[in-house]
């Protein structure tokens, strides 16, 4: 049983990162292709844009209740509508037509 020395686990400094997650953002390549030649795992770029990349827009509470009222809105006005279509599919089924499996239809 071989022990083989480990290798030194490599070490970037911040302005690579920053620069790495530059061209990430502003790139046409995907992240992993990109984190492939810089010679980097394409998870460590995932994890330096969140830490460099721009912040993630924060929602303020009135702006949920606007946008939650909104989809109150639109959900009643869809079960408005699906109860109308309801109505009319069963409007249209005309009970006296139907045959039974046993019926013969002559």
């Amino acid at each position: 049983m071989s022990l083989e020395p480990r290798t030194k686990r490599r070490t970037f400094d911040e302005p690579f990162k920053r620069d790495a997650v530059a061209l990430a953002l502003t790139g046409d390549k995907p992240q992993e292709q990109l984190a492939k030649e810089l010679g980097i795992c394409a998870k460590s770029l995932r994890d330096w844009t969140k830490l460099y990349g721009p912040p993630l827009p924060s929602h303020s509470a009135a702006v949920l209740e606007v946008e939650l009222r909104t989809l109150r809105r639109e959900n009643e006005h869809l079960r408005a509508q699906r109860d109308i279509l309801k109505k009319r599919w069963a409007s249209l089924s005309n009970p006296r037509r139907t045959l039974r499996p046993h019926e013969n239809p002559c």
